[in-house]
């Protein structure tokens, strides 16, 4: 989990797709699952930890006969360790900044001996050579400790210091085999955190239509701050998927799932995308209510109607055993978007046509969460010009606008296409 603390809402629906769970778990009180469920997702990588530490060990000082091979399983751990991020990543990281922090501490400290000035001086250029070498965080910080290690603990000038090198690398080598044989699922973690995140939105959108109704500001700015408060979760997907394809790579067992990587790689932006239009929605929608603004009961109806879509895309991204099917979910989405157009706001001002504008772009985000290519989404919507940049899908009535095609024009359920026919065959005569 991120480090920022998990908004209420989303730990909210993650005990909901944990609730069809049976059995003792099920039966937990709530902060205690909370902790068992914690505790179990983190129990393979910290399994993975213990069995990679004792294997570098056992190399290190059994196989290649290093008397005191600390750095082997202290390298395993930390490149593992219990989160599911990009481990390959960490794994090289911790490899080359334990290799430039113990090589270039012992050959200087081995030169200018040991001391306050020696430390600190070895520290900045086993900081510097690591960085200039590679980006990552660990390997600055890595090199310093190792530099440390070797400036005040260990005796310089001897094979020490080459041993201690390869230790770092037998270290690095069984954490990568480890992450391959021992896959865990960062792909189910990704799928359950989308889920939260959809549930959410469609928690907010429900309660923006019901404060819109009910002229509650106050209950559209507390659905606002939740939506805020699931930007962690979004960054942690992107960590999840991140640590997924590197899985999918390297591990024999876990190739066969790219094409789910994929899917779910391609998802994330227009989630991310999605909940950030949710939240200009939320605001807008504040500013109608306290501005006292006549919003139509048509357009509130809409997002509330936009929630229950996505409470139905929650439960088929989440997979549960009773979700609803791909075309059941398209077409939810497609009833929806048939009923954003633009005669929801006749003659209104521009807090309602911005509403209509981003929940219009609401849909288009979950319906290439749901599935659909961006193309596809966008033609399922109402034109609300006379060329738009899409074909739509549906034959639409033209409203009473300036846009409205000339009278001579077929004016009921004319689509672009055959508008232009038309055209063309008034000119020609």
């Amino acid at each position: 989990m991120s480090r920022t603390r998990t908004p209420p809402r989303l730990s909210a629906w993650r005990d909901r797709l944990d609730a069809r769970t049976q059995g003792v778990y099920g039966a937990l009180p709530v902060p205690l699952r909370t902790r068992t469920r914690r505790l179990a997702y983190a129990f393979l990588p910290i399994l993975q930890c213990g069995l990679a530490a004792g294997i570098a060990w056992f190399l290190a000082h059994d196989i290649l006969g290093h008397p005191a091979p600390f750095f082997a399983p202290i390298a395993a751990a930390l490149a593992l360790g219990t989160g599911m991020g990009r481990r390959i990543r960490r794994g090289i990281e911790l490899v080359i900044g334990v290799v430039v922090g113990v090589g270039l501490g012992d050959l200087l400290i081995a030169q200018i001996g040991s001391g306050p000035w020696q430390i600190a001086a070895v520290v900045v250029l086993a900081m510097s050579a690591a960085v200039f070498l590679d980006r990552g965080a660990l390997v600055g910080t890595q090199a310093a400790s190792s530099a440390i290690l070797v400036a005040t603990l260990l005796p310089p000038g001897s094979a020490g210091g080459y041993e201690r090198m390869v230790d770092a690398a037998v270290g690095g080598v069984v954490a990568l085999v480890a992450m391959a044989l021992m896959p865990v699922h960062p792909l189910r973690r990704a799928r359950r955190e989308a889920a939260s995140l959809l549930g959410v939105a469609s928690s907010v959108l429900a309660e923006v239509a019901e404060g819109l109704e009910h002229r509650d500001s106050d209950l559209i700015r507390s659905a606002l701050q939740e939506a805020r408060d699931t930007q962690p979760a979004v960054d942690e997907i992107a960590e999840q998927l991140a640590g997924a394809r590197e899985l999918v790579r390297i591990s024999p067992f876990y190739r066969r799932r790219r094409p789910e990587e994929i899917v779910l790689t391609s998802v994330l932006n227009p989630l991310d995308n999605g909940i950030r239009n949710i939240r200009v929605l939320a605001r807008r929608a504040i500013v109608a209510v306290d501005d006292q603004v006549d919003v139509p009961p048509a357009l509130s109806s809409l997002i509330a109607g936009l929630g229950e879509a996505l409470e139905l895309l929650t439960r088929r991204v989440a997979a549960d055993p009773d979700a609803p099917t791909d075309a059941e979910v398209h077409r939810t989405l497609r009833g929806v978007a048939a009923r954003a157009k633009r005669e929801l706001v006749p003659g209104s001002g521009l807090t309602e046509t911005v509403m209509l504008a981003q929940i219009r772009s609401i849909l288009v985000d979950m319906m290439q969460v749901a599935g659909l290519s961006k193309i596809s989404a966008l033609a399922t919507l109402p034109p609300t010009v006379r060329t738009p940049a899409v074909e739509p899908e549906l034959l639409e009535e033209w409203p009473e606008s300036p846009d409205r095609p000339a009278n001579v024009v077929p004016p009921l359920r004319a689509t672009r296409a055959s508008m232009a026919r038309y055209g063309d065959r008034k000119r020609s005569s």
